[in-house]
């Protein structure tokens, strides 16, 4: 039972240092500021803590089931990584090509347009908010990787692994509602004009982790290629 522990608390804290760089909770929070930019504080509550679940059920499937789901579909974890990538490029393309015209104030706006964008805002909170920039294809990379681990071991080891991952996610998830909820507290902190700046410098990372995702589903499926 010891050496169950220690090897509990060991993959716990791996779980969460392999996710905390691609779920990047304080980094993307700053992206997805202007999404929340326009909600009342009890809407801002309870759009994160919606986008938190979702990250979190897609995280837990994945953990769970995805294999299946995989192998259901005929898919393997480079197409993933590709058709991921490019999808997080994307946005982060829209991101640094956006015009900060294109988003008012919210003192400017009227009770219809408020409404209209908080609706807006609801219609984004799974695609693409929560799916992929928050959890995308590198998350569940990182949680086939971790969980292929442990798929062949017997029932007990399997059973603490998957536990110590489960608890590495709700971490990752605590994390998740804590900066998004209070990233207008740190932007106040840092002024409107650092804020642009900011935006700019992650959507760039974005576009970045995208195409790193993407090169190496690439990179894998090549040397499968060649192997073939």
């Amino acid at each position: 039972m010891t050496i169950h522990f220690n090897d509990f608390i060991h993959l716990v804290f791996i779980g969460f240092v392999a996710l905390f760089p691609v779920v990047n909770p304080l980094g993307t929070a700053f992206i997805l500021s202007p999404y929340f930019s326009d909600l009342s504080r009890k809407q801002r509550i309870n759009a994160v803590a919606r986008v938190t679940f979702y990250s979190f059920m897609i995280c837990v499937v994945t953990l769970f089931i995805g294999h299946w789901i995989l192998e259901l579909f005929g898919l393997s974890i480079p197409i993933i990584q590709l058709a991921g990538g490019i999808m997080i490029c994307k946005i982060g393309w829209e991101f640094l090509s956006s015009d900060e015209k294109e988003v008012p104030a919210a003192k400017t706006a009227d009770k219809v347009e408020q409404l209209e964008k908080i609706k807006q805002v609801e219609k984004k909170l799974f695609y693409p908010i929560t799916f992929p920039i928050t959890a995308g294809a590198g998350t569940i990379a990182v949680l086939f990787t971790l969980s292929a681990q442990s798929a062949d071991q017997d029932l007990s080891v399997y059973l603490v692994n998957m536990g110590a991952l489960f608890i590495s996610i709700i971490g990752i998830c605590i994390l998740i509602f804590l900066f998004y909820l209070n990233t207008n507290r740190l932007i106040s902190y840092i002024g409107s004009h650092n804020e642009v700046i900011i935006n700019r410098i992650m959507a760039f990372l974005i576009f970045c982790v995208g195409l790193q995702i993407a090169a190496g589903g690439i990179t894998h499926l090549v040397k499968v290629a060649f192997k073939l």
